[in-house]
C-alpha cells in the first residue's frame, strides 16, 4: 500500500510554503498527502500581508475526518500560529495515537513576519515537544527553544541537548543559516550525528524548512529509520534548492519537482 502522510499547517496562497510545500513534497517522494490547515495566509515571495486562524474545533474536525478514515503513517507540524491550535493539535495527536510526528517549529517567515504568536511559544513547549518523534528547529527557533543564542556548531550542540530535553525523541538542529556550511546535527538523546552540506548560493529559498520536514515526514511514512530519513531529506532538499527558479519578485521557492521537470 502506498505510504500516507499527513500535514497540520498554514496555507501559503503564494505555493512556496506551509500545507502546499508539504503536499508538493509528499507527492514528489511518492507519498499520498492529506492535510489539516490551521490558518490561511494572504502572502506571496515579498510578505505576508494578513493570516486569518482556524478555530480550535475546525482543527480538531480535520484530525479527526483525515485520521478516522485516511489515517497516516508519519504526520508533521508545520505553522500552528497560535497556544489554542497548539494545544488542540496536541490533544488530537495523543488522541489518534499519530506518530511519527515531526515537528517543525516554523516561527518566522522568509520575510520576517510572524507565524507564531509570542504568547504560543510555551505551548509549543509544553505540549508539542514531548510529543514529537523528530523536531527540526533552525538556528533561530533553536535558540528560541533553547533559550540562548546559537551562532555557531559548538552552539548547535548544546542546542540539541537543551531541546531534546523537553522531550523530543531526536532533535534536527539545521545549519542553513551557519557562515560557513550548511551543516545540520540530529541528536536522540546519546549519539549526535552530522549531515555535512554545502552553501548554495541561491536566493530562492522560500519553503526550505517546510520542504525539508515534509521530506523526511514522507520517508518516515515509507518506514525508513530516521537517520536514513534525514539524509534522504537533506538530498532532495539540496536538489531541490539547485533547481529553484524565479516566480516572483521576492524570496522564490525551491523546485519540488525537479527530478520530474525543469523550467523552460
Amino acid at each position: 500500500m502506498i505510504a500516507k502522510a499527513l500535514t497540520i499547517a498554514g496555507s501559503d496562497s503564494g505555493g512556496g510554503a506551509g500545507i502546499q510545500a508539504d503536499l508538493k513534497t509528499f507527492a514528489a517522494l511518492g507519498a499520498y498527502g492529506s492535510s489539516v490547515i490551521v490558518a490561511l495566509t494572504a502572502q506571496n515571495t515579498r510578505c505576508v500581508k494578513s493570516v486569518m486562524a482556524a478555530t480550535p474545533e475546525f482543527v480538531a474536525d480535520q484530525i479527526d475526518q483525515v485520521m478516522e478514515d485516511i489515517g497516516a503513517d508519519a504526520a508533521k507540524t508545520g505553522m500552528l500560529l497560535n497556544a489554542e491550535i497548539i494545544h488542540i493539535v496536541a490533544h488530537r495527536v495523543k488522541k489518534h495515537a499519530i506518530a511519527p510526528l515531526v515537528v517543525d517549529p516554523v516561527m518566522v517567515a522568509k520575510s520576517g513576519d510572524r507565524l507564531l504568536q509570542e504568547s504560543a511559544i510555551e505551548a509549543l513547549r509544553e505540549s508539542l515537544m514531548p510529543l514529537a518523534t523528530l523536531v527540526t528547529p533552525n538556528l533561530g527557533e533553536a535558540e528560541v527553544l533553547a533559550g540562548f543564542p546559537v551562532r555557531d556548531k559548538d552552539a548547535m550542540q548544546e542546542a540539541a541537548q537543551a531541546i531534546k530535553a523537553l522531550g523530543a525523541q531526536w532533535v534536527l538542529v539545521k545549519g542553513g543559516h551557519l557562515t560557513d556550511s550548511a551543516d545540520d546535527l540530529l541528536y536522540d538523546g546519546t549519539q549526535m550525528t552530522w549531515f555535512p552540506g554545502k552553501r548554495i548560493d541561491t536566493p530562492h529559498t522560500h519553503g526550505t524548512g517546510c520542504t525539508y520536514s515534509a521530506a523526511i515526514t514522507a520517508y518516515l511514512a515509507q518506514g525508513l529509520p530516521m537517520p536514513e530519513a534525514v539524509l534522504r531529506a537533506k538530498e532532495y532538499l539540496t536538489g531541490a534548492l539547485k533547481a529553484a527558479f524565479v516566480v516572483g519578485s521576492g524570496h522564490n521557492p525551491v523546485h519540488h519537482f525537479y527530478r520530474v521537470w525543469s523550467p523552460s
